[in-house]
């Protein structure tokens, strides 16, 4: 602002010293021209009359080099010239000011050099012969003027500019020092020139509304970081130009970055096609969604635009892992019951089908209605199962009490123990009595199911050692093993590691996956040890409460 007010200072006194100069050049040449046509005229007119009266000899007695004096004839050749060869000289009849002469008595003219450097100044009077007297004399043109006095003009411009150069710089400093001492944090606090005050009010209360905004804004940053920090759901904000406004720490993760891709172009963060042409889709279209798969998780990706121009995106990320595994399971689980169920009915429709036709020898019978019992007996036992396990998904509220954790464990041992002997496999309880607060039908299903596929999958003369601690139960056994890539999906509803095997040994396959709900329902934790030859070691621990 100095410098701004410094040039318009200087600026403003050359142009007036610039202006003034050449005012005064005019008026003084304007002035001085005059009188020298005046002073020119009256010598024409004191020479006139002495030529009417002396003739020749009074004109070669004039001598002047202030002018120059010529004398024509009525026709218009030269008969005298005081500066010049009046018989060398061309007829002047044609020359304007002798033109004007003859018709009206007088006449004036001026003619300039070729260089413009110099003017000259004619004047003629017709004397009473006919003849015509003119004078004539020279001088210096403004242009040659102003040439001479380019030298000392310039000094006194040099001088003027050096001069107003200091007086502005002074007086500049003076005129911007308040202003620059300006508080502009508390306006109405500074003492400065009045005629500022108006503006002063204005910009304090310009100050205050912007801190309202400003402090009001923060505090929706503040909320918005807040709760899309906690969001399970990715959230991305791109504007129009596809560049990042806000992603948080759900986003940050999936893609990979951090904070510091607020303000980058989001294909800079996220190089995927298929994303791209989302983007691109939901800037048409409006909205749309894409299903991703990344580090074994699945996610669904929904993409929100507009259509309207210089509009911003919204993306919003979903984990669905949890339910495209459900919905998985329950297809897979429609199968194996459909499947499980179809097996026995085939067995009991067919069964039935022989008997009602009379197809089967009267000894027979007691064996296939024995079938037809033992097939209804186990699609019975699916039932119950699934309703246990529907139970379970449902967390249905059930009765808890205190349960001698060794003594249920007993009494399961004493009603497997038929089962144990038809393959010479030996029981054993380890422990002290333990009580726990939990659901003892819950508890009956866990100890039950664990002995009972310790026994079904052990080998001939084989053991199995259940031991009861504080807050924990487990079970041993020395039969077949689990491989380690099968140890996580023992627990899926129906799946058995030996199919054939497990077909030879009956059983609905909703056994370990219905100990696997009980244990989350009573919020334990289930451990797994095993490899294959060298049997399995199953572990459930109970939750402190309990």
């Amino acid at each position: 602002m100095t410098r701004r007010i410094f040039r318009s200072i200087v600026s403003v006194a050359l142009l007036v010293l610039l202006a003034c100069a050449a005012l005064l050049l005019f008026v003084l040449y304007s002035y001085f021209g005059t009188v020298q046509a005046e002073q020119l005229q009256a010598e024409l007119s004191f020479a006139a009359e002495g030529v009417e009266t002396g003739g020749f000899n009074y004109l070669r007695a004039l001598q002047s080099d202030r002018y120059r004096l010529t004398w024509v004839d009525a026709a218009g050749d030269v008969l005298f010239d005081s500066q010049g060869d009046a018989a060398q000289m061309e007829n002047h009849a044609a020359r304007e000011e002798i033109r004007e002469a003859f018709q009206r008595g007088k006449g004036e003219s001026t003619r300039f050099s070729d260089t413009l450097t110099e003017q000259t100044l004619y004047f003629a009077e017709r004397l009473r012969d006919g003849s015509v007297l003119r004078i004539s004399v020279s001088r210096k043109t403004t242009l040659s003027l102003l040439l001479a006095l380019l030298a000392p003009l310039s000094a006194v411009l040099f001088a003027a500019v050096l001069l107003s150069a200091v007086l502005s710089a002074g007086i500049s400093r003076r005129i911007v020092c308040p202003l620059e001492a300006i508080n502009y944090d508390r306006p109405l606090e500074n003492d400065c020139y009045e005629e500022l005050s108006p503006i002063l009010v204005r910009m304090e209360q310009q100050r205050q509304q912007v801190h309202a905004q400003q402090a009001a804004l923060d505090e929706q940053r503040r909320e918005f970081a807040a709760i899309t920090g906690r969001m399970r759901e990715g959230l991305v904000l791109l504007n129009h130009r596809g560049e990042v406004l806000s992603i948080n720490p759900a986003a940050e993760r999936f893609f990979r970055t951090d904070a510091d891709a607020v303000g980058r172009d989001f294909i800079l963060v996220e190089r995927s096609t298929e994303l791209m042409d989302a983007i691109e889709c939901a800037k048409r279209e409006g909205d749309t969604e894409l299903q991703l798969s990344r580090d074994g998780r699945e996610y669904l990706l929904r993409v929100s635009g507009t259509a309207a121009e210089k509009q911003g995106i919204v993306l919003l990320l979903f984990d669905v892992t949890e339910r495209v595994l459900a919905e998985r399971n329950r297809r897979e689980f429609t199968a194996n019951v459909s499947h499980e169920l179809k097996t026995p009915l085939q067995s009991i429709m067919g069964s039935a089908e022989l008997l009602e036709n009379g197809l089967v020898q009267a000894e027979d019978v007691p064996a296939f209605v024995g079938r037809i019992r033992r097939e209804a007996g186990r699609l019975m036992s699916l039932i119950e199962d699934t309703i246990r396990l529907s139970q379970l998904d449902e967390r249905t509220p059930l009765p808890v009490e205190s349960v001698e954790l060794r003594s249920l464990v007993s009494e399961e041992l004493r009603l497997l123990r038929d089962a144990a002997a038809q393959k010479n496999i030996s029981l054993e309880l380890k422990g002290t009595e333990v009580h726990i607060q939990t659901v003892r039908q819950l508890l009956h299903e866990i100890v039950y199911n664990l002995c009972d596929n310790a026994i079904k999958y052990n080998v001939d003369g084989g053991s199995v050692t259940v031991t009861v601690g504080e807050r924990f139960l487990s079970v041993r056994d020395s039969g077949i093993g689990i491989d380690a890539a099968q140890q996580t999906r023992i627990f899926e509803r129906f799946y058995r590691v030996d199919k054939s095997h497990s077909r030879q040994i009956g059983g609905t396959g909703l056994g370990l996956s219905i100990v696997k709900h009980a244990v989350e329902y009573m919020n334990g934790v289930i451990e797994i040890k095993s490899e294959p030859g060298s049997g399995t070691e199953i572990t459930v621990r109970f939750p402190e409460e309990n």
